[in-house]
């Protein structure tokens, strides 16, 4: 398992777009999408549509991951 980011192709509102993420964090993100029943596009969708601007996609990911985790998602917001 690698700790350098990799990127990661996601199609957000039509349009391509990568994040780099750690293996873990990938890992994690898509099995939270599942648990949801959404696809990766549609969790990176609301994540996107949910966060601080001055925060960049990949950093939203990593801490939506976190906060899933550590029970703090609220899901109607995300």
């Amino acid at each position: 398992m690698s700790l350098k980011p990799k990127k990661r192709s996601l199609t957000l509102h039509g349009h391509q777009t990568s994040v780099s993420l750690e293996d873990r964090f990938w890992r994690s993100f898509c099995d939270i999408a599942q648990r949801k029943s959404l696809s990766l596009n549609a969790l990176a969708a609301k994540i996107d549509a949910d966060r601080n601007l001055d925060a960049g996609l990949a950093s939203a990911m990593r801490d939506y991951v976190l906060c899933y985790y550590l029970g703090k998602v609220d899901d109607l917001k995300h």
